[in-house]
C-alpha cells in the first residue's frame, strides 16, 4: 500500500508500506479520508515529541472495511461497512475504562502517535488496523470527509460536556481556530444564550460570525473584558472555552469571567501557562481540564448529520494523499484561510 511517512522531523515521504496485519479483535479499514490536526503538524517539527520519527501520523479519518478478525462480530461488523474510529486506541479493562473514562485509559495509544513509550501507525494510507471497539458506524447522510471531522467534533462535545453550561448562559471562546469554531456550535447547540468569539485573525472571526457567534471580537484591536462586561449587565461571562493553550489567552478567557464563573481549557500548546491564582482564588473561579473525548462520537455523528453542527465549511482543501508533504507545510507556514485540510489516499 501508499503510506505517507515521516521519516525525519519536516521531511514525508510518499512510499511503499507494508499492509498492517490485523489481530483476532481487529478491522482492517480502507481509508478513504483523513484530516491533518493541528498536533500533527506540531508533530510534524518534534515541537510536541509525540510524532517520533518513522511514524505514519493521521488520526482524523473515516473509511470502509475490508477485512476483520475472526474474533469481531459479524452482527456488528461486515466487510464493506462505512466506519469512523475513535482516535484513542483504549484498553477496555483498567479502571478508568471500566468507569467509562475512555479517554484517560492507564494503557491509552493514539492512532499516528510515536512519543517513546509507544509507535502506532495511523490513517495518512490506504489502510489502518484498528480494533473493533473503537469503530463506529456512518450515518448514511455523512461523506467520508465530513466524517473525518468527527474525531475534532467531539473533542469540543466533551469539553461542553465537562462545561457547568446552563440555558441561556453567556459564554466567551478565545481562539476561532478549529476547536474554537467546534466548541462556539458546540454551545449553541447545548442551548447556551450570548456567545462571544475572540481571535486576532479577521478572516476566523468572519467564520465564527458565519457558525453563530453573536459577538466577534479582536483582540488586538479592542478591549475584550470591557466588551463582555458591558453586554453582561457588568458581571462578565458565565463560562468561557480557552481553545488555544498559551498563557495571554488562558488569561484573557479568565478575565472575562464573572465571579463564580468556570473556564474549560481545551487548548495545549505550551507544556505550561501563566495564571492570575488570586484572581481564581478571590473570584472564586472554575478551572475545568478537557481531554479528547470519552464516548462522544454517535452524539457527534448525530449533530453533524443533522447539521447542528457544520463541518462543510471549516474543510478548506480535500487533496490527494500525495500531496500531503506539500499541504503540511503550507499549514506549518500558517497560510491564510486554511482552517482543514483532508487529505484522501
Amino acid at each position: 500500500m501508499k503510506a505517507l511517512e515521516l521519516v525525519e522531523y519536516g521531511r514525508f515521504e510518499f512510499k511503499e508500506f507494508p499492509v498492517p496485519e490485523i489481530r483476532s479483535d481487529e478491522v482492517l479499514v480502507g481509508v478513504a479520508a483523513c484530516g491533518i490536526c493541528g498536533s500533527d503538524v506540531h508533530g510534524m517539527d518534534g515541537s510536541s515529541g509525540r510524532r517520533i520519527p518513522p511514524i505514519v501520523m493521521g488520526h482524523e479519518a473515516a473509511g470502509t472495511i475490508a477485512a476483520v478478525g475472526e474474533e469481531v462480530d459479524p452482527s456488528r461488523w461486515r466487510q464493506g461497512d462505512r466506519v469512523t474510529f475513535d482516535s484513542t486506541v483504549y484498553c477496555g479493562k483498567c479502571w478508568y475504562c471500566r468507569r467509562g473514562e475512555i479517554n484517560l485509559c492507564d494503557n491509552r495509544m493514539v492512532l499516528g502517535v510515536s512519543c517513546g513509550d509507544y509507535r502506532r501507525h495511523g490513517a495518512f494510507a490506504e489502510f489502518v488496523a484498528v480494533p473493533q471497539r473503537i469503530l463506529y458506524a456512518l450515518p448514511d447522510n455523512i461523506t467520508f470527509e465530513q466524517a473525518a471531522m468527527v474525531e475534532a467534533v467531539s473533542v469540543a462535545v466533551h469539553a461542553v460536556g465537562r462545561s457547568p453550561v446552563s440555558l441561556g448562559d453567556s459564554v466567551v471562546v478565545v481562539g476561532a481556530g478549529m476547536i474554537g469554531l467546534l466548541c462556539l456550535q458546540a454551545v449553541r447547540a447545548a442551548g447556551c444564550g450570548q456567545i462571544f468569539v475572540v481571535d486576532i485573525d479577521e478572516s476566523r472571526l468572519k467564520l465564527a460570525e458565519e457558525l453563530g457567534a453573536d459577538v466577534c471580537l479582536n483582540s488586538s484591536e479592542v478591549d475584550v473584558r470591557e466588551i463582555v462586561r458591558s453586554r453582561t449587565s457588568g458581571r462578565g461571562a458565565d463560562l468561557s472555552m480557552e481553545a488555544v493553550g498559551i498563557s495571554p489567552t488562558a488569561n484573557l478567557a479568565i478575565d472575562c469571567l464573572r465571579k463564580g464563573g468556570s473556564c474549560t481549557l481545551v487548548g495545549n500548546i505550551a507544556p505550561t501557562v501563566e495564571l492570575p491564582l488570586q484572581e481564581v482564588v478571590t473570584r472564586q473561579l472554575s478551572l475545568i481540564g478537557t481531554c479528547a473525548s470519552a464516548g462522544e462520537y454517535p452524539a457527534s455523528l448525530d449533530l453533524i448529520a443533522r447539521g447542528v453542527i457544520r463541518v462543510d465549511p471549516l474543510i478548506s482543501q480535500a487533496r490527494p494523499l500525495s500531496e500531503g508533504a506539500e499541504w503540511f507545510a503550507r499549514l506549518h507556514r500558517g497560510e491564510p484561510g486554511l482552517t482543514k485540510v483532508i487529505l484522501k489516499p
